[in-house]
């Protein structure tokens, strides 16, 4: 039988390995680094964030998972100790829900949360069933979006998978594995596209075909599918798709003490897109009381912790805000995408909203805190009545009328 694409393309960029100057993976082109922002057709109007925290075994992923979210998970030293994906929901500090709760002297406080997910390590050859390979794939494919840890730091007690520690090497192999994954799912999904049209074609289809046909260009060329351009029908055409490489990327590189105040970072990573943590230090700083965290990030001359970069870093690269409502009953955070409308950011606290908005009555945080709540706002001139098509900014703080 005649090999198709994908392993045309596994068998030439094995080929090259330990060819000096040969690898096409390691190097600042797009497809090894390239990490762009959500767009629409990849993500939903609004969500609770999920980051699914990934990397090859023994580079510290379990550990910072259990650091960041305060719940025990199996960090053995043996690769695939983390057979089912375990998951913990975190709230998103925001200092301004704390001002909000006193001001309305609100009975609950309720932040937004994000969801980390810890996915079994995977190795080479993971896209092709090897280790945990398909149990990986299909659990990555439900994120958002996807922190990969990987290791600067040396211990000779901690073996790493591949006998060596080299951070680039291990960007390589899960960008190149989730490369190959892909460029299947397109291969299979143009295979079953064509023969569909074979009895007639709609403009749906059509649509689909090409997004897909321009996803499997770049994707056989080593390069991720967040890199293809497409036009926003063609997005919508395969949104179900799920594509891996289309989900924006942060990496957590796993550095030791002596490396963090070094201020160590990968050369050919953008800045914007890698977070150097002491994984070994988030872990105590988790299990400190709360009230002792600030001290303690003071005397390691740190600003925030892992989870605040981690959750900040995410927010920034899905390109999402924060809106608050506030009252007696409660004051909460609520997540949405940037852009987002006011009937669709009332969506999210009641899906019937929407269809029923009237009008939001906006306040921004500042003009709250200044006028000592809603009325002294009201009374100041502060408060804005917005209609369906006023766009959201971060921190207003609403009340939505809509019709029953």
């Amino acid at each position: 039988m005649k090999p198709g694409p994908l392993a045309h393309l596994v068998e030439h960029f094995h080929g090259m390995e330990g060819v000096k100057g040969s690898n096409p993976l390691r190097s600042t082109s797009p497809h090894c680094l390239s990490h762009g922002v959500a767009r629409a057709g990849f993500i939903k109007e609004y969500m609770t964030l999920k980051v699914g925290i990934v990397g090859l075994p023994n580079v510290g992923k379990s550990t910072l998972f259990k650091a960041v979210t305060k719940k025990q998970v199996d960090c053995a030293n043996f690769p695939f100790c983390t057979i089912e994906p375990n998951v913990g929901v975190v709230a998103v500090p925001d200092d301004r829900l704390a001002r909000l709760t006193q001001i309305s002297k609100s009975a609950q406080t309720i932040p937004a949360t994000v969801s980390f997910v810890d996915i079994a390590g995977l190795v080479k050859g993971a896209s092709q069933g090897e280790g945990l390979g398909n149990q990986f794939l299909s659990h990555i494919r439900e994120v958002d979006a996807i922190v990969e840890v990987v290791r600067a730091f040396k211990n000779d007690d901690i073996v790493h998978i591949t006998g060596k520690i080299d951070p680039l090497d291990d960007i390589e192999t899960i960008n190149l594995e989730l490369i190959y994954a892909d460029l299947a799912t397109v291969e299979k999904r143009l295979e079953t596209q064509r023969k569909v049209m074979k009895g007639g074609e709609t403009r749906e289809q059509k649509l689909a075909l090409a997004a897909l046909e321009k996803l499997f260009v770049v994707l056989s060329a080593g390069q991720p599918a967040r890199d293809v351009v497409l036009t926003e029908d063609e997005d919508k055409s395969i949104r179900e798709v799920q594509l891996l490489t289309a989900k924006p990327l942060l990496y957590v590189v796993n550095v030791d003490e002596p490396q963090l105040k070094a201020g160590f970072k990968i050369d050919t990573l953008p800045t914007e897109i890698q977070i150097p943590l002491c994984v070994k230090l988030e872990e105590e700083i988790a299990s400190l009381p709360e009230s002792e965290v600030g001290e303690y990030l003071k005397a390691l001359g740190l600003e925030m912790t892992g989870l605040d970069q981690l959750i900040k870093k995410s927010y920034e690269l899905l390109g999402l805000i924060t809106f608050l409502t506030s009252g007696e009953k409660e004051s909460r955070a609520w997540t949405i995408r940037r852009g987002t409308k006011a009937p669709q950011a009332a969506a999210v606290i009641h899906t019937d909203f929407e269809k029923g908005f009237i009008r939001a009555e906006v306040i921004s945080y500042d003009d709250f805190i200044l006028g000592n709540g809603e009325i002294g706002a009201k009374e100041a001139g502060k408060m804005r009545l917005e209609g369906k098509e006023y766009v959201m900014q971060d921190g207003d703080v609403c009340h939505f009328r809509v019709s029953t």
